[in-house]
């Protein structure tokens, strides 16, 4: 893949959801914006308004990057058009603090426009929270501590482990790659972000060069799940050294955030460190990871002993959280599973971002909390973040609806859902291939899938 291309694959996901369509509907459509108390809203209500209201939270964006203009209503483009067609209102507020990790504006930010709507346009006969990415967390949490605003809950490609899962597999990342590859990276209170983001990236890419370096990385990623497939267009490569390049490429254009100016200031925001690797033990993460093969096969390949680098890594200095700031990402950044509405969720199989087994440490949490029966999870056979065709996020939302008219889930066999979702119009049957740099047509690939267990969460 081109190196420009790899540049723009990092773009196109840190403003994931900005290439949302002018409203265009048969019906006209009454669009609203303005501000809330400090935060840019847009809602579009369309003459057919069924009553039903998407508050959709947008994904976190990267404070590497300018602020994004446009407010995302939905994920994809064409989203958008076929449920304002259909008679859906769409609402979604640009928090007070657009970019990092805003998860505690966006939960007043979102009740306020809500509040909004009810008083303008009028109160909903349905409100479903959605959300992508680090926005699936603000919808579950909304709906979770708003349980009478919300009928229902829709989330996608969330890391819905949590705040806390997601910035320790960063660290344990980092952590791999110093006490293995001798990478000197800072991994907390960061003094120099852009050199340290930099180093980060450096040592990656040089790691890949050789089948020693190769192995060390594979472990580094395996221990934070991240796959050896990016390539949305294409299966799985099954040579070690491609498994290991993309995994590479995860790590160059979408966690070197953990190192740079998006770590700083969820430290800056929480006051002090939230994250920790004392006490962990890395062999029994490899050992139920879902890239432990890889590993092993990159270790055989390197002729390196990997029980010697995992004792390499039980014995190196650890790193202790502060308190208060661990605290402060449990409040803004922790799913608990008590879902008081039906939970719908959808997640690609390969995702170097918020990896499936998010999805797995989710339902074990509604498991505890027992209320198993409200969710339903669906995966689609696709590497990306959050890169879902149009027809399978609005597949997504009729399997959610049909749950809230009839008080049961309808059949969510891939093979249904894939026929289903097959039928919508050309348009919706696209993904944005950023290893290509184009839009691609493409067919619904819901699939049956077991996550592994996330790597590191909550003992609750």
């Amino acid at each position: 893949m081109a190196r420009r291309g790899l540049v723009f694959l990092a773009l196109f996901t840190i403003f994931l959801g900005l290439l949302v369509p002018r409203a265009s509907a048969d019906a006209p459509v009454t669009r609203y914006e303005g501000d809330l108390e400090g935060a840019r809203y847009l809602v579009l209500v369309p003459e057919n308004w069924n009553g039903a209201l998407v508050l959709w939270s947008h994904g976190m964006y990267s404070l590497a990057y300018p602020e994004p203009e446009r407010i995302a209503l939905t994920s994809q483009p064409t989203t958008e058009t076929f449920l304002l067609e259909q008679g859906y209102a769409l609402a979604a507020s640009q928090y007070r603090a657009v970019r990092g990790w805003s998860v505690e504006e966006a939960l007043t930010d979102q009740v306020r426009l809500h509040d909004w709507f009810s008083r303008t346009v009028g109160p909903p006969r349905r409100t479903i929270a959605a959300g992508e990415s680090v926005g699936a967390i603000t919808a579950t949490l909304l709906a979770e501590r708003n349980p009478r605003r919300f009928a229902g809950l829709m989330t996608f490609c969330g890391n819905l482990a949590g705040g806390a899962a997601h910035w320790n597999s960063g660290l344990d990342l980092g952590y791999t790659l110093n006490t293995l590859l001798d990478a000197r990276l800072e991994l907390v209170r960061i003094t120099d972000p852009a050199a340290n983001a930099a180093k980060f990236a450096g040592v990656v890419q040089a790691s890949t060069a050789n089948p020693q370096g190769r192995a060390r990385l594979a472990l580094a990623n395996a221990l934070a799940e991240i796959p050896g497939w990016l390539n949305p267009t294409r299966p799985r490569p099954p040579d070690v050294a491609e498994q290991v390049f993309w995994q590479g490429a995860w790590d160059r254009y979408y966690r070197v955030g953990a190192f740079g100016v998006d770590r700083v200031a969820l430290e800056r925001r929480a006051g002090g460190n939230p994250s920790w690797n004392a006490g962990i033990d890395y062999r029994r993460i490899l050992a139920k990871a879902g890239e432990r093969t890889l590993v092993e096969r990159a270790y055989a390949e390197a002729g390196l002993d990997l029980d010697a680098d995992l004792d390499k890594l039980a014995k190196a200095p650890r790193v202790t959280p502060d308190p208060a700031a661990a605290g402060y990402l449990a409040r803004y950044g922790l799913p608990l599973g008590r879902t008081p509405v039906p939970v719908l969720t959808m997640h690609t199989v390969a995702d170097g971002i918020a990896p499936a087994a998010h999805e797995r440490a989710y339902a074990d949490r509604v498991t505890l909390a027992g209320d198993r029966e409200n969710l339903r999870r669906l995966f689609v056979n696709r590497a990306g973040h959050c890169v879902f065709t149009a027809s399978e996020e609005i597949i997504a939302l009729r399997t959610l609806e049909r749950r809230l008219d009839h008080g049961q889930w309808p059949s969510s066999a891939p093979d249904t859902l894939n026929a289903e979702a097959g039928k919508l119009a050309p348009e919706h049957q696209t993904i944005f291939d950023a290893v290509g740099e184009a839009r691609v047509t493409t067919t619904p690939a819901f699939a049956r899938h077991t996550p592994p267990p996330y790597p590191r969460v909550l003992p609750f």
